[in-house]
């Protein structure tokens, strides 16, 4: 079973990605961070120099209705940061 759900592709982590060769996952919550070294280098065939891991707790929410607001949660979510050796690269646009 893959522990990688999908890649974090925003401004600010392609900013990161490209200035400190930093990449974004989000990962399920049980997953480890052996675990997501392995499979982001069997995936994309780069070498993982250190994964660090955080528990991203979800935002909360309102929403006005005819009804009267209304309060919610989004999910809470595990994120990986994974470093990549200096001179490889993830290109997370190939498979277009």
């Amino acid at each position: 079973m893959s522990c990688i759900i999908k890649p974090i592709i925003s401004e600010k982590m392609t900013t990161v990605a490209e200035k400190y060769n930093r990449y974004g996952f989000m990962v399920t919550r049980e997953a480890t961070k052996p675990e997501i070294k392995r499979e982001i280098e069997s995936i994309y065939n780069v070498k993982v120099v250190r994964v660090n891991t955080l528990i991203q707790r979800g935002k909360t929410t309102a929403r006005n209705t005819k009804s009267g607001v209304i309060y919610g949660q989004k999910n809470n979510f595990k994120k990986a940061y994974v470093f990549v050796d200096k001179d490889q690269k993830i290109d997370f646009y190939s498979n277009i």
